[in-house]
C-alpha cells in the first residue's frame, strides 16, 4: 500500500514549447515557470521557518539562566511564530477570496494554447 499515491514535483513544460522542433520555450511557459518558482519560495520559506524555530529552542536550552540569551530566544520565536502568522493569514485571504467570488486565485493560466 502506497503512502503517497502522486507526487508532483513541478509542472511540464512539455505542451508550453513550441516551434519547429519543440525545444523553444513560448509565452506559455510562464505559467509553469511562475507555478514552479511559488511552490519553491513556499517550501523555502517552510524550511527557513523551521530552522529559525530550532535555532530558537537551542538558544532557550543553552542559555545557562542568562536572561539576555532568554530574551532573544524569546524574540526569536515569536519573530517566527509572527512570520508563520503572517503566511498563513496570507494563505486564508487568498483563499476565501477565491471562495467568494468563485475565481481560481491560487492557479495562474494565460489561457493561451
Amino acid at each position: 500500500m502506497n503512502i503517497i499515491s502522486v507526487i508532483h514535483a513541478a509542472e511540464k513544460w512539455d505542451s508550453t514549447l513550441g516551434g519547429p522542433e519543440k525545444d523553444v520555450a513560448t509565452i506559455g511557459s510562464i505559467v509553469p515557470l511562475f507555478s514552479n518558482i511559488t511552490n519553491g519560495v513556499m517550501a523555502f520559506v517552510g524550511v527557513v521557518l523551521f530552522i529559525v524555530v530550532v535555532m530558537a529552542g537551542f538558544t532557550f536550552l543553552f542559555s545557562g539562566g542568562d536572561a539576555k540569551q532568554l530574551e532573544k530566544a524569546k524574540g526569536t520565536f515569536t519573530n517566527a511564530i509572527i512570520g508563520l502568522a503572517f503566511i498563513a493569514g496570507a494563505y486564508l485571504i487568498i483563499n476565501l477570496i477565491g471562495q467568494l467570488t468563485g475565481a481560481k486565485v491560487t492557479e495562474f493560466n494565460l489561457n493561451i494554447k
